[in-house]
């Protein structure tokens, strides 16, 4: 029998005092103190404009890789992994880069210091962190496969808007350890969703706590309009197309078992498959374009936990 969130909030309160609902302007000061994440304002520029330009030259590309051991180490395991089916190791930079193409280069480029930044931000809550970042990354991924079945995408924003509609969780981590850690119990223990049990303890859920910290730190509309409606992409007032699409990239990889979002209620078929943000992308339901959409992402889906493997 699920357990009633308030009945155990109460009774845990006399426990800890300091695990209580908080005023909105004490969470907006403790967010304001949080650390920046440099990455999402400077995403290695040198190397997005090497690899915008006419000319590509893989020694090029190689030697700015070559500068930055961490983005060299996810390139080489990623390029291994199982995915990509080599029948001899890859063990050159330039045969990686040859591999993988541009547009994997790119990503990877973004997702490197993006993550880096993300676990010195949850500093040393426990928490599966490693989990939680191939949900991030698989969902990025997933938001870029809903995207390219609607237009070509010219920039990485929607992949960017993907892999950070979660970073509310990561600032509750740094800025709330003690409710991060009950909410975490909480949902371990019952069948709630994870922003109800954020709301009843913390007083705020994630999604709103990802965007007034976004907000703060002046970056891009697009990003915190993800991180406030990727539940509820119907509300998003510029972005909603690619907050659909990152609702239902979400929903997709949890619905897949991938990763670790930190909301254990299992999605069902119809949970996906009805969910607001189709109404957004795809205005006529009976759309040729939809079903054959959701075929694709269910193959997309099966590779995915590979590619993941490779890079986190």
């Amino acid at each position: 029998m699920p357990i009633h969130i308030g009945m155990s909030f109460n009774n845990d309160k006399a426990a800890d005092p300091e695990i209580q609902p908080m005023e909105r302007n004490i969470i907006e000061l403790k967010v304001r103190n949080c650390a920046r994440l440099p990455s999402l304002s400077s995403i290695n520029s040198a190397l997005r404009e090497l690899l915008n330009a006419d000319q590509r030259y893989v020694n090029q590309i190689s030697e700015v890789i070559r500068r930055d051991p961490s983005l060299t180490s996810r390139l080489l395991r990623l390029v291994n992994s199982v995915y990509y089916g080599l029948s001899t190791p890859v063990n050159s930079i330039e045969e990686a880069v040859f591999y993988l193409g541009v547009r994997q280069i790119r990503q990877l480029a973004m997702v490197t210091p993006v993550i880096e930044d993300f676990q010195r931000l949850a500093g040393n809550a426990p928490f599966p962190w490693r989990k939680f970042w191939q949900h991030c990354i698989g969902v990025a991924i997933m938001t870029r496969e809903v995207i390219n079945n609607l237009t070509h995408p010219t920039d990485e924003a929607d992949y960017v808007a993907g892999l950070v509609h979660d970073v509310g969780k990561i600032v509750m981590a740094s800025a709330f350890p003690k409710h991060f850690v009950r909410i975490h119990d909480m949902v371990d223990e019952n069948d709630d969703e994870l922003n109800n049990v954020e709301r009843t303890i913390l007083g705020i859920d994630h999604a709103e706590l990802g965007s007034i910290y976004l907000s703060q730190h002046n970056l891009p509309e697009i990003m915190i309009e993800t991180a406030r409606f990727h539940h509820n992409p119907e509300q998003a007032n510029h972005h909603a197309r690619i907050v659909a699409a990152v609702q239902i990239a979400d929903l997709l990889v949890r619905h897949a078992k991938i990763g670790n979002s930190g909301n254990t209620k299992e999605i069902h078929n119809d949970e996906w498959l009805n969910a607001t943000g189709w109404r957004i992308l795809f205005p006529d339901d009976t759309s040729n374009e939809k079903m054959l959409a959701h075929a694709g992402f269910k193959r997309s889906l099966e590779r995915l936990p590979t590619i993941l493997e490779g890079l986190v």
